[in-house]
């Protein structure tokens, strides 16, 4: 087993305390946005003597890997394993398909356009389907409604911008009339103007004051994106999708295509190793209107949620529809005075695996480790299998 640091993302939109908290460091006023745990060459992971996950798995990926996972994913760790920690809401976005992302960053690179330019839309060529699990209540935006039920939350409104979207969905009830009024917010020729933006989130706080509002949530959703992007059209898009609100311990699924935006809360996300983020609005980055509106699935669909299955008698798994990717959970309780006896942990090849309360001891045919909260591992395939005991809580990426 190798002992891994996370690599810290401080991107603006993130909490000051949480990840802190977690690592049990004292907070000194910077945001801490995501951790990252894994072997993605952005930001790889490293050991305490500072060696990067992804230059040692490329130099033995046989014992690291396994040969099937090894080559399965071109000899590269397949899964990334994030804490979260979103204290102000994240862009719209869309990932794109595997097929679309490897067709696009070839294209791009034959170009010649260098990967940290402006003018690079996809920097890697992998999707980036991802998995949510919540630590403490989150709240998201994450796919499209039913063109029926938008068209209820935009009706009485009385705004210009609204009664347009409305006759749209009214008008044609499918996905192509979702499409239209999604293309109505966002591209570059019938981008709705600021005053009539905040024309809209005023006419959601009033319906939301006099208690009339088919979905309070959604209002208050308007409500909060327009305190942090005034006048940006993805706030009158969020009409459109389905507010979502996790309890800890709930999951939420984000397949390649899916429209989203996280609002709030901290939580673990697992994903495919990938970075590539079109973004339709609520930023101050680059906006990808072109390449969103060619990705975006607009067909209804409720937020997916996996539910967890039983592996053993401490652990539960989320199995996430790709080959990319699981994650499981291991509470691990007091034995009553046997706090050494050693559980088994589901799993095989290349595992990391993330501490989140309390203390508990890691054991292969290898080695031992002893892991606390925010403290995690790397277990290679040539480790076998893994057992686990103490007091304690932490989560397990791995591979199908």
């Amino acid at each position: 087993m190798l002992e891994l640091e996370g690599h810290p993302q401080h991107y603006s939109w993130g909490s000051t305390t949480e990840i802190p908290d977690l690592l049990g460091r004292p907070a000194d006023g910077t945001p801490w946005a995501e951790l990252w745990f894994g072997a993605h060459p952005l930001g790889s992971a490293t050991t305490p003597g500072g060696e990067r996950l992804d230059d040692l798995i490329a130099a033995a990926p046989a014992e690291m890997l396994g040969e099937g996972v090894g080559r399965a994913f071109q000899n590269r760790l397949p899964f990334l394993l994030k804490v979260i920690a979103a204290e102000r809401p994240l862009s719209l976005q869309v990932h794109p398909t595997k097929e679309q992302a490897v067709e696009s960053f070839a294209a791009e690179s034959a170009a010649g356009i260098a990967l940290d330019s402006a003018r690079r839309n996809y920097r890697d060529p992998n999707h980036k389907p991802e998995l949510l699990f919540a630590l403490t209540p989150f709240t998201a935006l994450c796919g499209f409604r039913t063109p029926r039920r938008a068209a209820v939350i935009l009706e009485g409104l009385g705004t210009e911008l609204t009664d347009r979207l409305h006759d749209l969905l009214v008008s044609n009830p499918t996905a192509h009339g979702m499409r239209a009024a999604f293309r109505t917010l966002v591209s570059t020729s019938m981008r709705p103007s600021q005053a009539a933006v905040l024309e809209v989130v005023e006419a959601c706080r009033a319906r939301s004051r006099a208690g009339a509002s088919p979905s309070p949530r959604i209002d208050a959703f308007v409500s909060l994106l327009a305190e942090h992007h005034p006048g940006d059209p993805g706030v009158v898009a969020a009409l459109l999708l389905n507010p979502v609100t996790l309890q800890p311990g709930e999951t939420l699924f984000v397949p390649a295509g899916a429209l989203h935006a996280y609002l709030h809360g901290t939580g673990l996300e697992i994903m495919a190793t990938g970075d590539n983020v079109l973004r339709a609005g609520l930023t101050s980055k680059k906006v990808h209107v072109d390449e969103v509106l060619q990705s975006v699935s607009v067909t209804a669909t409720p937020p997916l949620r996996v539910a967890p299955e039983r592996q053993n008698a401490t652990s539960i798994a989320y199995y996430a529809p790709v080959d990319d990717f699981e994650l499981a959970i291991t509470q691990l309780e007091d034995d009553g005075g046997t706090p050494q006896k050693l559980h088994p942990v589901a799993g095989t090849g290349p595992r990391i695996v993330l501490g989140l309360e309390g203390e508990t001891t890691l054991m292969t045919e290898a080695g031992v480790h002893t892991l606390t909260a925010g403290r995690a591992v790397f277990v290679p395939a040539a480790d076998g299998a893994l057992r686990a005991g103490g007091v304690g809580r932490f989560a397990q990426a791995s591979v199908p």
